[in-house]
């Protein structure tokens, strides 16, 4: 039973208490190029995302995340870190966050920040929990830059 006390205490580390607290880009976006909310029935976290771009890079995100610990400092952790980000690097740094999860990969360099989720990787029921604030951005970039190439096209036919 100590194993299990300790493996839950080493979950909800201090990093992730103080990014879930932090809240980094929690609220609401005014002129949003997309919104999504998704929703993880299994444990019933939910992240509201807004975002908006700026030649393919995340300029602006908000987000109202109701969850978990895990789900609350990754969607704090992108509040913070992911303006700048295009959809390429917000694919990488997924996918690197996917490996700490699933192969116990050590962090990226340019994201160490990662290394915190690193305790979920001997809970498998909470990777998606980890993960939901990072697929609702790569859903809101998607829909985002389709936006803006429907509104770049208009422009141009109205030319």
């Amino acid at each position: 039973m100590s194993g299990q006390a300790s493996g839950v205490a080493a979950l909800y580390q201090e990093a992730i208490k103080d990014y879930a607290r932090a809240d980094h880009g929690h609220g609401r976006l005014e002129g949003a190029g997309a919104t999504v909310r998704l929703d993880n029935p299994l444990c019933g976290d939910r992240v509201s995302l807004q975002v908006s771009l700026d030649a393919g890079r995340v300029a602006a995100i908000a987000h109202e995340t109701r969850g978990c610990l895990l789900c609350r400092a990754a969607a704090s952790l992108l509040g913070k870190r992911a303006p700048g980000l295009d959809a390429q690097g917000l694919a990488e740094t997924t996918a690197a966050l996917e490996s700490i999860l699933e192969q116990r990969s050590p962090p990226p360099a340019d994201w160490p920040e990662l290394g915190m989720f690193a305790p979920a990787a001997e809970h498998p029921s909470r990777h998606k929990c980890v993960l939901l604030p990072f697929r609702a951005l790569a859903q809101g970039v998607r829909q985002a830059d389709a936006a803006s190439a429907a509104n770049q096209g208009a422009d141009n036919r109205e030319h």
